[in-house]
């Protein structure tokens, strides 16, 4: 497995926040995480990202422990919900930013910056800056600025929470196709039922601090745990006929 998580627990002022977390992923691979607010899910992700440390077990990837490993040297991003742009650069520097830190010739970075604005979709926007963007334009160049580096894992915390419905969407399928194209390794966290199931090559539910990871979809659509029952059963309730369980499945 290329990440491992054993054991890991953590606790604040007492309260236990994350409780004998264990999971793997296999390289190339979206774990898709679902949880409500407050179950444990952006502790977990910080503490993969060495924003936080646990109080006790083992993370390991790329076969290497990184336990001890600053959050700068883990070659791991991790991307929140804003796309935390920086607002007196333009797009191609935004982009261009990790790679000017690691000090990589010019004529790479222009190279590997024009290759990536074309892989978003953002062909003749590279003078503009963020302000002048929309939501879900900012969204693709932080993508751009996270992957162009090529992190060993991208942990994602709600990264279309801000977004609307229409917009959401649209970078959900962009999303997938950039973790193909760029055979990305990443954590993607959420609270939204289709997403999670939409998202993930594999998918885990989160409660309480405790995780849970299933062998399959369907293993997880009929978990009671998870809602999705429920959540089939309104919308059948609501328009009788019209809701298929098919849909969540795919």
């Amino acid at each position: 497995m290329f990440l491992e998580v054993k054991n890991i627990v953590k606790s604040f002022h007492n309260e236990a926040v994350v409780r004998d977390l264990n999971f793997s992923l296999d390289a190339h691979k979206t774990l898709s995480i679902l949880g409500k607010s407050g179950c444990g899910k952006t502790t977990m992700l910080k503490i993969v990202a060495g924003l936080e440390n646990a109080d006790a077990g083992t993370i390991s990837l790329g076969g290497k422990n990184i336990d001890n490993v600053k959050p700068g040297k883990r070659n791991v991003v991790y991307l929140y919900q804003e796309d935390l742009l920086f607002p007196h650069l333009n797009i191609f520097e935004n982009i261009a930013f990790g790679l000017r830190i690691k000090k990589f010739p010019e004529k790479e970075i222009v190279e590997k910056v024009n290759a990536m604005v074309e892989s978003l979709e953002l062909n003749g926007q590279e003078t503009k800056m963020p302000h002048q963007l929309s939501g879900g334009q900012r969204q693709r160049v932080s993508f751009g600025r996270a992957i162009i580096t090529s992190p060993s894992l991208l942990l994602l915390d709600e990264p279309f929470g801000s977004l609307d419905a229409g917009t959401r969407q649209r970078m959900q399928e962009f999303f997938k196709s950039l973790t193909a194209k760029y055979q990305i390794t990443s954590l993607f966290v959420t609270h939204d039922l289709k997403e999670a199931i939409l998202m993930g090559d594999e998918i885990a539910f989160m409660q309480s601090g405790r995780l849970k990871v299933y062998k399959d979809k369907t293993d997880f659509i009929n978990d009671p745990v998870t809602g999705v029952q429920n959540e089939i059963g309104f919308w059948e309730n609501l328009i009788p006929g019209k809701v298929e369980r098919e849909t969540l499945r795919k």
